[in-house]
């Protein structure tokens, strides 16, 4: 493969028009991920994760959408706002029996409690005009061990 240093940077409206920037009217998902550290503990289980403990909770989100006149979906920027605004600010260094609703602090149902914020804040936003939904959480509690929640699962059950 010949690598080449490009001989002109493409402008707007000289080498590519704005009505060219959208490529498509299909929906497509992006997806970012996050970190955050907690404690907790788990109520009426029997097994090490009784005691109080902590965890670099890995969130993964993918949210789908049509895109806008210049091809994108949904800023990265914007997903990492709102993440850090919804959920980062209520859970980063936290003890979740103490910040989340009366739960068990299982993966199971941080996830659910995860996917009502985000989306609540979506359709509260410009992007929802647009069709822009979350398609789907992974909430890692560990590097191998972690919960899924998909768009069909909430709506249907």
């Amino acid at each position: 493969m010949d690598f080449q240093i490009p001989k002109k940077v493409e402008q707007i409206d000289v080498d590519i028009q704005r009505h060219e920037l959208r490529y498509h009217n299909k929906r497509v998902a992006v997806t970012k991920e996050f970190t955050f550290d907690a404690a907790h503990h788990l109520h009426c289980y029997e097994g090490k994760c009784k005691s109080l403990h902590g965890h670099t909770y890995q969130l993964v989100i993918t949210i789908s959408g049509f895109v806008d006149d210049i091809g994108l979906t949904i800023d990265f920027g914007e997903i990492k706002q709102i993440f850090k605004e919804e959920i980062d600010a209520k859970l980063d260094h936290r003890y979740l029996n103490e910040v989340l609703p009366n739960m068990n602090t299982t993966a199971e149902n941080m996830i659910v409690w995860i996917w009502e914020r985000l989306e609540n804040r979506l359709k509260t936003s410009h992007y929802k005009e647009r069709g822009t939904r979350i398609e789907e959480l992974k909430l890692y509690e560990t590097p191998t061990s972690y919960a899924t929640l998909k768009r069909e699962w909430m709506e249907n059950d």
